[in-house]
């Protein structure tokens, strides 16, 4: 397809500067916060199983096929979220379906807590697997849209940093809860009600946040935009970005009138490049394994010959560490190249697996050496995993999909995700029982796999607005 240069093209290269004002970046900064609580949610919610599982495995007196259910049934609602969250997201807006999936979450969290059946139990935990999945399209497209391109990095991978914040809250509740209140049996209700109080601050916050500018241009309503990006950048650079924004939207429909999402999904190359990049981006980052460690972390250190105490004081060593490396990132994302920090990325994760993997196998069982180069290790892989890919798979796909198909591709990519989520949780015990420490060396061949795949498929996103972005990958992409 031959590239015609648009206004939105020139617009990118020439926007007014950002500008130092406090006002301006306080305000997204408030944004940032109340919208990244969806990610807070996400984490607890995932997270807390570690803790609570044996707990709701006696309460109900579950086998282990039950008790993998458990697990297995959020994630499909996560995929299943993240697949319609999306579209829902392009139709009604970013800010609604948030507000949405608030209220799930809250009902999810109240339903799983009070729950007097198994049965209701796993309905529940399905519901609230939808709202984890809407949360992990939703908000960082959100975040994308609002702001701007010369903090979208660090702004977007908050919601990253507060999804490994809710797994180190969730780990570091359950080990308080478990250690006053464990001889209670429904000690896991107490863990899962805690779910709830986030999810009212998501709803009461979201309330007072604007709508995203550019979904509001997409829907026709310029006043409305214009106003929301005057009240978060100075006014000349709100205008000249406002004119991008208009142009590229007006330029689209010129171009695409005639189509649906779908079949324009299937007519345009580069459209479809960049979906199987996403869907590849999605993939690796959860064929690494991390949450293998965030869904049965205790249990790996009990097997690298920790006793149990220590294995569960060590898992909230485990969440410590995701936040500290997520915290060290997030000023990085803005100054590094994002394929580069991709490629840094894997290439040590590959090496930390292949040590797990050597040491659990070649050192003696009962060596105490061995437990504590283990845990190293993983540490060393939790540390650069949440230091690099975790938050960069987020940013990437927020970035690398055109706007009027962004919540449908993110959708596509977040649904790839969570089903390779849900596989690798439910497949790595027995993995795990048939080929012990030896699993990490498959992990290592994977993550072999995602540097080839981000050294040849993976495209530089840093330093663009999403406009001249999608111009960029018309470009390159044409002849796909």
């Amino acid at each position: 397809m031959s590239h015609i240069p648009t206004t939105a093209t020139v617009a990118s290269k020439a926007l007014p500067p950002l500008g130092g004002d406090r006002r301006f970046n306080r305000r997204v900064g408030v944004i940032a916060v109340i919208a990244t609580f969806g990610g807070l949610l996400f984490g607890y919610d995932t997270g807390v199983l570690n803790g609570a599982l044996s707990f709701i495995v006696d309460y109900f007196h579950l086998n282990a096929v039950q008790e993998g259910l458990i697990t297995f049934l959020l994630l499909i609602g996560a995929a299943l979220g993240a697949l319609v969250g999306g579209r829902i997201a392009d139709s009604f807006g970013r800010k609604r379906t948030i507000i949405v999936l608030a209220i799930i979450f809250f009902i999810g969290a109240l339903a799983s807590a009070f729950s007097p059946t198994y049965g209701i139990f796993l309905v529940s935990r399905f519901v609230l697997g939808l709202a984890v999945g809407g949360a992990s399209v939703t908000v960082p497209v959100y975040l994308g849209e609002v702001a701007p391109f010369e903090k979208r990095g660090g702004l977007v991978s908050r919601n990253e940093l507060m999804i490994v914040g809710g797994q180190f809250l969730a780990f570091l509740c359950n080990a308080i809860i478990g250690n006053v209140w464990g001889g209670n049996a429904e000690v896991w209700r107490y863990m899962l009600t805690i779910a709830a109080l986030p999810a009212i601050a998501l709803f009461i916050g979201m309330l007072r946040l604007p709508e995203s500018p550019r979904w509001l241009a997409l829907k026709g309503r310029n006043d409305e935009s214009l106003a929301v990006l005057k009240d978060l950048r100075r006014p000349e650079r709100a205008v000249a970005e406002h004119a991008e924004i208009v142009q590229l939207i007006e330029d689209e429909r010129e171009l695409t009138e005639n189509y649906s999402a779908w079949g324009e999904i299937k007519s345009q190359p580069w459209i479809k490049r960049l979906i199987v990049i996403g869907m590849g981006i999605a993939a690796f980052q959860q064929l690494t394994g991390i949450n293998s460690m965030q869904y049965y972390g205790t249990q790996v250190l009990e097997q690298a010959g920790f006793t149990r105490n220590s294995a569960l004081i060590f898992n909230v060593l485990i969440g410590m560490i995701s936040v500290i490396a997520m915290l060290i990132a997030l000023p990085l994302l803005n100054r590094f190249n994002r394929r580069g920090m991709m490629l840094f990325g894997f290439t040590g994760i590959l090496i930390a697996h292949l040590l797990v993997g050597i040491f659990g196998i070649a050192l003696p069982q009962h060596s105490p050496i061995r437990a504590w180069l283990l845990l190293i290790c993983i540490l060393l892989f939790v540390g650069l995993m949440q230091g690099t890919i975790g938050p960069l798979a987020w940013l990437m796909l927020s970035e690398i999909f055109p706007l009027r198909l962004r919540g449908v591709a993110m959708g596509f990519a977040v649904l790839v995700l969570w089903v390779t989520n849900a596989i690798i949780s439910f497949a790595f015990p027995s993995l795990v029982g048939a080929l012990g420490f030896g699993t990490f060396l498959l992990f290592a061949f994977v993550a072999g796999l995602a540097l080839l795949f981000v050294g040849v498929a993976v495209p530089e996103t840093k330093g663009k607005t999403l406009e001249s972005l999608e111009e960029h990958f018309k470009r390159l992409y044409a002849s796909f």
